[in-house]
Order: C-alpha cells, then sequence, then structure tokens
C-alpha cells in the first residue's frame, strides 16, 4: 500500500475514534457477532472500566441486560429503549450498520444517563411547547381585527345600508374598494368585513400608502432577501405573506406611486409574490381591501392612477358618508364615544346636555367622527371637579354663538373674537390632521403657506 494512502486512513481513523470518544454519554461498536469492537473513553468512565480491556470480548460478558446481539441477528434498530445498567435506568439506542445490503456492525449509544432526565426534558418540551401556543394566540390577537360590524354606531338608512353590504362582502373574496372622507370609519369597515369573514382568525395587516416614503414602500409590500441593498442584513417577508389567507387592507390607495400600481395589479391576479433580492415566487391567498378619501374615477381622468387597476380594486364599492349627510347618528355616536372615554379617561362624566346635541348637529363637522371623537376627548380634559353632564360652556369655542364667545373671550371685539375663533380651527385642523401641516392646509381648503401665515399671525407653534 502506498505509505501517503495508509497515513490518510490512519489520520481518518484516528479522527473517527476522536469523535467517538468524545460522544457525551458513552458509545459501544459491536461486529456482527455481538463482540465489541470499539469501548468509548467516555462509556468505559461512567461504567469504572478499561475499555480496552473489553475489546474482543462478547457483549453479554460485558454490558449487563445488553441486546446488542439480538439487533445484530435481527437488523431491527431499537430506539429510545430502557436498559437498566448497574441499578441505574437509562436509556439508549442501539442501530444495525448496513454497507451494499449486508449488517457490518451494530452501533449502541447511551442517550440519557437517568430515566428521570427524559422526564426532565418531556416536562421542558411541554411548557415550550405551552409558551409557543399562547404567543401564537397572541399573534393572532394582534394581527387580528379590532372592530367588528356592532362596533359600527347609527340608526340612518344609509349607515344601515352600509352594514348590511359590508356583511354581504365579507361572504366573498372579490376586492373591497373603501371611499370616503378622512375620518368617516373606513378603517373600521375594513375591520368589520374581515371580522364577520371566514379569514376572520387569520391575520388582518394595514398599511398605510401615504405614511411610509416611496423607497421604503415597495420593501414593506414585497419584503426583502439578505443583500438585497444596504442595510438589508436578514431577511423579511412583507405584507402580503403576513397577510397569507387574511386580509390585506391598503389605506389611502391613491398615493401608491405610479411605478408600483403594474406590480400590485399583477399580484392581484396571480397571488403570486417575489421578494426584492430574491428568486423564490410565493404564493399568498389574501384578500384586499384597499380605500381612499380622493375620486380613483377622477385622478385615472388625470393620468394619475392607472385605469386597469382602478378596475381590479372597485369590484365592490361601498362609499362612507361624512358625518354631516347623517347628522341623525351624532347622539348615538357621542353616547358610545362618550361611555369609550370615560372609562379610559377615568372620568365620571356620563351626560350630555341637549344643547351641545344641537350644537354637534348645526356643526358642519370636516373632520367627520376622527373629529368628533377629538372634540370630545378634548371637552372631557376641560371639565373639572365632579361635574357629571357635557354643557355647551365646556365645548371650544367653534361651537358657541356670537353672544357666548364674546362673554368666554371676556371681550367685545369683534376682531378678538374672529381671531380666537379662527384659532380654535386651525388647531383643531392640526389635531385631525396630526400635526401634519400639508393635511390640515388640504383640510381647510387654503394653500399650505396660507396655513403658515395664519398660525404665525395667531401664535400656533
Amino acid at each position: 500500500m502506498d505509505p501517503k494512502i495508509y497515513d490518510s486512513l490512519q489520520e481518518k481513523v484516528s479522527l473517527y475514534e476522536a469523535v467517538l470518544n468524545n460522544i457525551l454519554n458513552g458509545v459501544l461498536i459491536t461486529d456482527p457477532e455481538g463482540y465489541v469492537i470499539f469501548f468509548s473513553d467516555t462509556y468505559g468512565k461512567f461504567l469504572g472500566m478499561d475499555p480496552q480491556e473489553k475489546i474482543g470480548k462478547h457483549c453479554t460478558k460485558v454490558i449487563e441486560n445488553t441486546r446488542m446481539h439480538i439487533v445484530a441477528q435481527t437488523g431491527i434498530p431499537e430506539i429510545n429503549h430502557p436498559h437498566r445498567i448497574m441499578g441505574r435506568d437509562m436509556v439508549v439506542q442501539r442501530l444495525p450498520i448496513w454497507i451494499d445490503g449486508k449488517l457490518v456492525a451494530v452501533f449502541g449509544q447511551v442517550m440519557f444517563e437517568d430515566v428521570r432526565d427524559v422526564s426532565v426534558l418531556a416536562n421542558k418540551l411541554n411548557l415550550l411547547e405551552s409558551k409557543v401556543e399562547l404567543f401564537q394566540k397572541e399573534l393572532v390577537n394582534l394581527r387580528s381585527s379590532r372592530y367588528s360590524l356592532n362596533n359600527i354606531h347609527g340608526k340612518s338608512k344609509i349607515i344601515t345600508e352600509l352594514k348590511r353590504l359590508a356583511l354581504k362582502a365579507a361572504t366573498v373574496n372579490s376586492t373591497v374598494l373603501l371611499m370616503g372622507e378622512s375620518g368617516t370609519g373606513k378603517e373600521l369597515f375594513a375591520h368589520a368585513i374581515h371580522d364577520a369573514s371566514k379569514r376572520r382568525l387569520n391575520p388582518f395587516i394595514r398599511i398605510n400608502c401615504a405614511a411610509i416614503p416611496k423607497d421604503l414602500l415597495e420593501a414593506e409590500l414585497f419584503g426583502f432577501e439578505p443583500g438585497a441593498f444596504t442595510g438589508a442584513s436578514r431577511a423579511k417577508p412583507g405584507k402580503f405573506e403576513l397577510a397569507h389567507r387574511g386580509t390585506l387592507f391598503l389605506d389611502e390607495i391613491s398615493e401608491l406611486p405610479w411605478e408600483m400600481q403594474p406590480k400590485l395589479l399583477r399580484i392581484l391576479e396571480d397571488k403570486e409574490v417575489e421578494r426584492l433580492g430574491g428568486t423564490r415566487i410565493t404564493k399568498c391567498d389574501f384578500r384586499l381591501i384597499a380605500a381612499t378619501h380622493e375620486d380613483l374615477e377622477e385622478l385615472v381622468k388625470q393620468g394619475r392612477f392607472r385605469e386597469d387597476l382602478y378596475y381590479r380594486l372597485n369590484v365592490i364599492p361601498l362609499k362612507i358618508p361624512p358625518l354631516r349627510e347623517r347628522k341623525e347618528d351624532i347622539s348615538i355616536l357621542v353616547e358610545n364615544i362618550l361611555e369609550t372615554l370615560s372609562k379610559d379617561l377615568g372620568r365620571s362624566v356620563t351626560k350630555i346636555s341637549d344643547d351641545v346635541l344641537k350644537a354637534f348637529e348645526n356643526y358642519n363637522w370636516p373632520g367627520n367622527i376622527r373629529e368628533l371623537s377629538n372634540i370630545m376627548e378634548r371637552t372631557l380634559y376641560s371639565i373639572e371637579g365632579l361635574e357629571d353632564t357635557i354643557k355647551v360652556d365646556h365645548l371650544p369655542i367653534i361651537f358657541l354663538t356670537q353672544r357666548e364667545r364674546s362673554l368666554k373671550s371676556k371681550t367685545s371685539s369683534w376682531k378678538n373674537i374672529k381671531e380666537i375663533s379662527e384659532k380654535e380651527v386651525l388647531l383643531q385642523a392640526l389635531h385631525v390632521c396630526n400635526n401634519n401641516k400639508q393635511k390640515a392646509a388640504q383640510f381647510l381648503g387654503i394653500h399650505r403657506t396660507a396655513l403658515y401665515k395664519k398660525m404665525k399671525k395667531l401664535n400656533i407653534s
């Protein structure tokens, strides 16, 4: 034999013996007749034996209650079997080794030195399984819808009909397009449709197309693989994948960049997604609900929105009316908002005067239900002492008559009253729009520059 080949074989044998000798709980190997051909150092230490002395002896003369020779005879592996040695109950495995269909050896290994270790491990596994199950339930709760049709309050004909149509839409998987002004409750309807559908136990994933920078939106929707772009150190699933078997809610769909619109159209048709930087196609079973406060049909005419995508979205259109068109619902909405806010804020205010309801019904509500909720919260904060009823003088100045405004501002100057009223309107617009100046300007129907000038004039920071 070539000396180099011999040295190479010797090195391999030494390596394999070193590996076997270091297996923690001990290894025994016999030939097909049951004679010991390998006895690991760790097994020898455990049993208090000299491994080299046992080589060549029959396994039954070395290990009590052994079945290595039986496995050699039957060729049937014994995995995780109990084995009593020196008064201790252990767990072992005995594996027949085959080469070209011929049994050449039997490999035996101690898996657990004490059978009680198995019980400890089983308990740990049961605990981990329980935690995983709990975390999975929590994850489902976090991703599931927060509202149902019962959270949509109102008695008007238009809202009653919309709830009926929403319930009908929940029975199918077609795309729903929710239209309506900001603050009308479009997201509430999206949650309610998902909750009433067969997908309710699966994720409800929401993304606002206007709130995410254009450069990041594609990665958010499609996901990405490591190295797809600078900073992408690990893979991340996109919103389409996360919404698998559930519902994806795309809010402010009109703000979807032009170059991404054909990609959305393709996914809606194929229900397949490929991550950025990836090569694998993933099937995604999701139901899409989109929402917009803009007229998509008008945007199509202006060339700002793809016509084919518009028709793909506009399968089940639901138009949510502004609050000024359903004023008969204001009293019901106020009662429910008050009940919720009183609990959340820990206040004892439970009543609303008729004058307040009348003032609310006479107001135009440009911010719709969101504005109503904000006004209610702001009013509750302004009430001091043990009063349990919201009165007109608790309301912001925009709800007061000219005479009441004059008294409240302690001035008879029409200029002061006008400035106070204007300031209240600006503050409310900024509050409704979460301090977004551009949206507040659009909300008020003025240019952003004009808004800044008025804010400076009225000392609004």
